[in-house]
């Protein structure tokens, strides 16, 4: 095996001209020996080690994690920050209340003081990036008989690398498997929790088109907000401390406003969640019937009855505000996705690629002893897991999403945590940050927004899951209610802690365990998680087959392909590199879609019945009926508000950083397209489109919208 690994990482990444430009997510460490020739040809106009450097100041010190599931880029040399609006979104409505509702009316911070600390929001820097394959297959060499001990070897040594970056400040370490365990890098963060908010647009800015617009193209949304990096006075992470001072960064962004054409460079760099581009058929049925229909169907139920009651009542507007849009993204891009799955017959070419690789495999006698089994395993694991994966999708998209039970999941994983400290000063850590969660879980609760949903997904669970998979206490609906759901969720919402403050923090006070014990959202929790863990176990084998029969088939997949085609591994949350042009694109027949949208689309979207999704605010009309657009607008005098480009990206691009081809800033990703929402299983060159927010839209909207020019010449701008 190691001989196979060390043949693969010294081949797989000969550059093939003949790969599309704007597909992959490169890794950074080994940019120069995979997409960088095609990104000069392109016109990049920088270096690789200008790009991504460890030992010196490079691009990648400008890029942050943002919050855990987005990404940020520095843009002064005092830790400014942007992003997009919806990784934001969750602070902005932090922030908000009735009297100051900043989802509605925006936020600009007037000076440094009147930044807002945010509790909770963290920003990640990338300082190392090492390659540790050889040390992790050391392990696993000899003695290992089954994938279990194989899988058990690599967490104990993975435990081994990280412990020397245990206790440090500010510091994380991670062992990132890539290409499905074939190849290992131990990855080190330095983290920053004093991040302030500086800066957001209204919601009908940010937020404009709401679940309507939401992965479609054309496209009007000024999709950013600002925030500010802090750090103790020696630029160490550092908790929240009015004596911290803002974040000198190793290098920031330089701001373009020069704009952007058709056929330019465009290169971004970020952190993308998660591909599954060597996905198998099998896996793409179960994707589409399983994972996705259940997500459309129990989500559906949630968002409608959720929106009712935001319609009707502006606190819990405010209150479901991040919620709802959380849960409508991958509601939609569930949705989505089975559509363009279907329409570009991606199972097919799955299919194709399967034979093709069963056919290499099957020439050689050596191969069919390595590889012959691999697709074998993956096709019978998913079989054999199918109606455990349905039963899962239902424990975690309906019981838990009624929130009096999702919180006393929360509330356990405290006092567990709690029951393991070993010292009362951590004891009393833990309980003070229990107490805080609390605060911030009712802060953003209706208890009859959340009675009326969990009815609702309780009833759905009932009458889609196998009666087998009913957590224990559900007995209790025909025992003691007589099959009546309602009164079995009345009698919960009457009596437990989990949903009622005054009794949530006499507990917290008294800390009565017994009580909350047997308290009856904390006994649905603990059926669910018995019932659930049971499931895990009857699937460990199988879970055991599949996931071998993944390594196997993805080394398989490198050595057939070696200098032939460049792989690049599926996201993982790692820092990624996409290049690409700026460019339209033809939807259907007949159809075609421009590469620029101005803010004459944003008038013409204006719709006074939906003000929910579409409203414009006054001062934004009164800036485009006297053309007041400054230096921020296009030649032809108009006002640029998104572009597209080819650049590869998924969850988590959510605010990276599009640059031209000078490493310059022009303009924030946010978004993909609805044509192609099977990108994530496979990549569609003709169709694939990244959204952006132009940043000549987010300078204007910052200036002369807000009024807020002091944070626009904090940037370095260039024309």
């Amino acid at each position: 095996m190691k001989k196979i690994i060390t043949l693969t990482l010294a081949t797989v990444f000969l550059f093939n001209s003949a790969l599309k430009a704007d597909e992959g997510m490169w890794l950074l460490p080994l940019l120069e020996k995979t997409g960088f020739p095609e990104m000069k040809k392109l016109g990049v106009r920088l270096t690789a080690e200008q790009i991504y450097s460890i030992n010196n100041s490079s691009l990648k010190d400008a890029i942050v994690i943002f919050g855990g599931g987005c990404t940020g880029e520095l843009v002064s040399a005092d830790g400014l920050i942007l992003t997009n609006h919806h990784c934001g979104y969750s602070s902005i409505q932090q922030h908000s209340s009735v009297e100051h509702d900043y989802l509605k009316d925006g936020f600009w911070a007037m000076s440094r003081s009147d930044e807002l600390p945010t509790p909770g929001l963290r920003v990640f820097f990338l300082e190392s990036f090492e390659d540790v394959t050889d040390s992790i297959n050391a392990v696993t060499a000899a003695g290992i008989s089954s994938e279990a001990e194989r899988q058990k070897a690599i967490r104990e040594k993975i435990t081994e690398m990280t412990a020397k970056y245990d206790g440090l400040q500010g510091i994380r370490a991670v062992v990132s498997s890539f290409y499905t365990g074939n190849i290992y890098y131990l990855i080190v963060y330095k983290i920053y929790s004093d991040v302030r908010m500086v800066g957001a647009p209204p919601s009908s800015i940010g937020k404009f088109g709401g679940d309507t617009d939401n992965w479609m193209w054309p496209r009007h949304t000024g999709d950013f907000s600002m925030f500010r990096v802090y750090a103790d006075r020696d630029g160490n992470p550092a908790e929240y401390s009015p004596d911290n001072v803002p974040y000198k960064p190793k290098q920031h962004l330089k701001v373009s406003i020069k704009g952007v054409q058709k056929n330019d460079y465009a290169m971004i760099m970020g952190y993308p969640g998660r591909t599954q581009r060597y996905m198998t058929s099998w896996e793409v049925d179960e994707r589409m019937n399983i994972t996705n229909a259940s997500r459309i169907h129990i989500r559906g139920i949630l968002l409608e009855l959720m929106k009712e009651d935001m319609e009707a009542d502006r606190k819990v507007r405010i209150q479901y505000a991040s919620k709802h849009a959380g849960i409508s993204n991958y509601w939609k891009n569930s949705a989505g996705m089975n559509k363009a799955l279907k329409r570009l017959k991606i199972k097919d070419k799955k299919q194709q690629e399967e034979r093709d690789f069963t056919a290499w495999v099957n020439a050689n006698e050596t191969r069919k002893e390595k590889y012959g089994e691999a697709l074998n395993l993956i096709r019978q694991a998913v079989a054999d897991r199918a109606e455990y994966q349905k039963i899962s999708m239902y424990y975690n998209e309906a019981i838990l999403n009624s929130e009096a039970v999702r919180n006393a999941a929360v509330v356990n994983s405290y006092l567990a945590a709690m029951k393991k400290d070993s010292s009362e000063d951590k004891k009393a850590e833990t309980l003070n940050d229990l107490k805080e969660s609390i605060e911030s879980f009712f802060k953003n609760y209706n208890k009859p927004t959340d009675l009326k949903i969990t009815k609702a997904l309780f009833k759905d669970f009932i009458e889609n899951a196998e009666a087998k998979y009913y957590p224990e206490i559900f007995a209790q609906i025909d025992s003691l209610y007589n099959g009546d759901v309602n009164k079995f969720v009345d009698n919960m919402f009457a009596t437990s802690i989990f949903c009622d403050k005054e009794k949530m923090e006499a507990f917290l006070a008294n800390q009565n365990y017994e009580a909350q014990a047997a308290d009856p959202a904390n006994q649905i929790y603990l059926s669910v998680m018995k019932k659930n863990g049971e499931a895990r176990l009857a699937t460990q084998s199988i879970s055991e087959q599949y996931n071998k029969g993944r390594r196997l088939y993805e080394s398989g997949l490198l050595e057939m392909n070696a200098g032939k085609k460049a792989m690049y591994p599926d996201a993982n949350s790692t820092m990624r590199l996409t290049y690409g042009t700026v460019q339209d694109y033809y939807p259907a027949d007949a159809v075609h879609y421009d590469y620029i949208t101005t803010i004459d689309g944003v008038m013409q979207k204006e719709d006074p019945e939906n003000l929910f999704e579409f409203e414009v605010p006054e001062r934004l009309k009164e800036l485009y009926k006297a053309k007041d657009y400054g230096r921020y607008a296009m030649q032809n005098g108009n006002l640029p508000v998104a572009f597209l480009s080819t650049n590869d990206i998924t969850g988590g691009n959510s605010g990276s950083p599009v640059m031209n081809a000078k490493g310059e800033l022009v303009g924030l990703a946010f978004d993909g397209n609805w044509e192609a929402m099977s990108g994530d299983i496979c990549f569609e060159p003709d169709l694939q489109r990244c959204i952006n927010v132009d940043i000549r839209y987010v300078l204007f909207i910052i200036d002369k919208y807000a009024g807020a020019k002091h944070l626009v010449d904090e940037m370095t701008i260039v024309k």
